[in-house]
């Protein structure tokens, strides 16, 4: 057995030494992220034991920490080969007070609730459960945490390349005598995801050590850092701008506002984002712009390729409910496919968190009594519904205030439904809506404005709701119903029942049911002549996708006063999902995806859901809510929705794309760009750059494309970043999507997500859009 390299033993006075220049990091990142000598940031850094709990019996003491780097959590472990564990603060999605998750829940005491927390990652990641040994003290940990987290968060794209890159140089300092030798450069450019060969970092090397002492330290350390980072393109955009003695003025700004970014900007916009993004004291009293100030613009919002108008709610909420695109879950109670994977509260926690606005519920008869939610005749997990209706009474209006439709897919016995009608009531109070708003029977949706912070059932229901305006609510206890498409059109193979099946409903169940009445679907004419507005059908997606491609206007019309809601095949074991763009495009509201599945579907559900304030609600096009409308995504006759533009895109440049495999450390990058459009028929489009070889830090393309869009209020425009390889399939290394309506005009950095949809903090590509319209 080989002997493991050790490093010399540090004598007392370098291990003082290094304590004291640790200080100094954990000083300099606690000042970048805006937290210098914050008490919580401290306390962090000092760190404490913790229960760690997996099971009733697993519960062990562990050493917490925040690393100097104040992005790095350390852990100890006693598994022999892994004596150090760490994760990022970028990794943490959510950290959750009290016995929240299914974990704690499980293996703790009520009487534990107040000295219990989890920490929540990204991803598929398992939750961190955690005890502290007050409660006082779980708060401390709980609120530093969200501290650390939220100002991490907040610094812009340029702060996160500066915090990533430092603590990169130091975590190639093997030796951490703060120098960088030649074979610790070469350590930390393949840590950044760059290759070179070893004259051209020897060239930079010698360029740097103007000192000749075989190191790089202090300013040469700097200087390093300057030719690394420095932004060729930006140099271009900037020297071609800044015509007043080598800066910006407020007019050379404005110059560039106007002509580049076809901003509708005045001198007095100019001046407020020099006040805003410029460093320079002297420059800014000045009124000018330097080009570090010009970059910090680029970097944030301002700068960003999705409007900022848009990142808040900005649509009219006041339209009927059908007249919205609505986020909608799939499985939702699923963590991974729908054969034997888990079913998990978590999953609800998740979806809602993403402002998902419609959740399913597969309820089938438990133990106990209790009804019980899983994904029926299959080995996936049970999870209790109560515990579900509990969850998602937590979790709905975190992010979004916007009514949460809960879709049932009701299995169970009478006794059984009236137990689930109990814990809805219960558990939902005043939230839950038990009856029209407003004295009169209603001929219409109400809005999502006059249902904020509202549940709506979706589900069976015995009669009108005429019923409750007349002497003829008494309809009896226990009618027979049938049950819903959605119900029994399960094509796993497992023992689906026959279509049109029975099942007893039971009459306080069915009371909830108020706008979303489950009914089976007869076709077009007969939903018009038969159906009440509140009546809407669940459609797989085969014969959605058949709808839309032969009956694509009456589709469109049927949308106009009633809610369709179509979901995945039964036949996609894997949870996969299909393509949502053919049903947006006929005005379909609640179009169902497996939220639990990263995929191009669900990328496109994350872009077409971003703007407005990503509230879960998106108002559908004009030529969709209008009676008068005769649109035909397939044919494209001459109408208001006919708006041809031709769109421009510069691919120019990425930074800072991550190593797909962290584990090599040779293993670089080879990054290509593909430019997607979805949309209507004629709008579907992709196009894609060459590859970069060996560099994912700052590849550089200028590569422009050109796409025809007919239909802009239907189009989304999606960008994928590749790892090229010749031998297999390329590998995702991020995307980003959002409406083309949403994206902004001229130079543009565009943030990148994985392919779970969040977001990669220190990387992102740089663009230049043009939306014209077409001649």
């Amino acid at each position: 057995m080989s002997c493991l390299h050790k490093r010399p033993k540090r004598t007392k006075s370098e291990e003082l030494a290094l304590q004291e220049q640790l200080k100094k990091v954990a000083q300099e990142n606690g000042k970048r992220l805006g937290l210098e000598g914050d008490a919580d940031l401290q306390f962090l850094l000092v760190g404490g034991q913790l229960f760690k709990i997996r099971s009733s019996s697993w519960k062990k003491l562990r050493f917490y920490k925040l690393q100097e780097d104040c992005r790095t959590l350390w852990h100890e472990s006693k598994k022999t080969f892994k004596r150090n564990q760490t994760f990022c603060v970028d990794d943490i999605e959510s950290v959750r007070k009290g016995r929240q998750s299914e974990g704690l829940k499980k293996h703790t005491d009520p009487s534990v609730e107040d000295q219990c927390f989890s920490v929540i990652f990204k991803g598929r990641k398992k939750n961190l459960d955690l005890m502290a040994n007050t409660g006082d003290e779980a708060n401390r940990w709980v609120n530093s945490l969200e501290k650390v987290i939220n100002n991490m968060r907040n610094l812009s794209r340029q702060q996160k390349s500066e915090h990533w890159i430092i603590n990169c140089m130091r975590k190639a300092d093997k030796n951490e005598d703060n120098k960088m030798t030649l074979k610790e450069l070469k350590h930390f450019l393949r840590q950044i995801n760059v290759e070179v060969d070893d004259t051209y970092a020897e060239d930079i090397f010698k360029k740097c050590d103007k000192s000749n002492s075989g190191s790089l330290e202090g300013s040469e350390i700097q200087h390093f850092y300057n030719l690394l980072t420095h932004r060729e393109e930006i140099d271009v955009i900037y020297g071609k701008y800044a015509q007043t003695g080598g800066q910006m003025s407020t007019r050379d700004l404005l110059n560039f506002l106007l002509s580049e970014q076809q901003e509708q900007v005045t001198t007095e916009d100019a001046h407020k984002l020099i006040e805003k993004y410029e460093v320079d004291e002297t420059a800014k009293q000045k009124k000018h712009m330097t080009k570090d100030g010009f970059l910090m613009y680029i970097h944030h919002e301002d700068g960003s390729i999705l409007n900022p108008a848009y990142k808040n709610v900005y649509q009219d909420m006041s339209q009927p409910l059908n007249h919205y695109y609505i986020s909608s879950s799939h499985n939702t109670y699923l963590m991974e496919d729908q054969l034997k994977g888990p079913s998990s509260t978590e999953a609800y926690i998740k979806a809602l968190m993403k402002s998902c606005r419609c959740v399913e519920l597969d309820c089938w008869d438990g133990a106990n009594g209790e009804p019980v939610i899983y994904h029926g005749y299959t080995l996936t997990s049970k999870v209790l519904f109560r515990d579900v209706i509990k969850a998602i009474k937590d979790y709905a209006f975190k992010t979004s205030d916007y009514p949460v439709i809960l879709s049932l897919e009701n299995h169970c016995t009478v006794d059984q439904q009236k137990l689930m009608a109990h814990h809805l009531i219960s558990i939902l109070g005043d939230a839950l809506v038990t009856k029209p708003l407003g004295n009169t029977m209603p001929s219409n949706f109400p809005s999502p404005e006059e249902l904020k912070g509202k549940f709506l059932i979706k589900g069976k229901r015995l009669n009108k709701l005429d019923a409750l305006y007349t002497n003829n609510n008494t309809i009896e206890e226990d009618t027979v119903s049938e049950e819903d498409e959605a119900a029994d059109c399960k094509e796993n193979g497992q023992k689906a029942k026959p279509k049109k099946s029975k099942i007893k409903l039971a009459k306080p169940l069915s009371d909830i049911v108020i706008y979303c009445k489950s009914v089976h679907f007869n076709g077009f004419e007969h939903a018009k002549d038969n159906q009440a507005f509140y009546e809407m059908s669940s459609l797989k997606e085969s014969k959605a996708f058949n709808l839309a491609d032969t009956s694509a206007t009456a589709f469109i019309h049927h949308n106009m006063d009633k809610l369709s809601r179509i979901y995945p095949a039964g036949s996609r074991t894997d949870s996969s999902n299909y393509n949502p763009v053919p049903m947006w495009n006929v005005g379909c509201q609640i179009v169902a995806l497996n939220f639990q599945t990263p995929s191009k579907e669900m990328h496109l559900n994350q872009g077409r859901f971003l703007p407005n304030g990503a509230c879960g609600y998106i108002l559908k096009p004009e030529f969709q809510r209008s009676l008068s409308s005769q649109f035909d995504p397939n044919t494209l006759t001459k109408g208001p929705w006919l708006k041809r533009k031709i769109f421009h895109v510069m691919v120019i440049s990425a930074q800072q794309l991550p190593k797909l495999n962290k584990d090599k450390n040779k293993s670089i990058v080879d990054p290509l760009v593909r430019v997607e459009i979805y949309g209507v028929p004629a709008d579907n489009a992709s196009k894609e750059t060459h590859h970069i070889e060996n560099n994912g830090f700052n590849p550089m393309w200028n590569k422009s494309f050109q796409f025809d869009i007919h239909v802009p209020e239907l189009a989304m425009l999606r960008f994928v970043v590749e790892d090229h390889d010749s031998t297999s399939q390329n590998d995702r290394i991020g995307q980003y999507c959002l409406p083309v309506t949403s994206a902004q005009n001229g130079y543009r950095h565009v943030p990148l997500h994985t392919k779970r949809g969040d977001v990669i903090c220190s990387a992102g590509l740089f663009v230049h859009l043009m939306l014209l319209d077409a001649q």
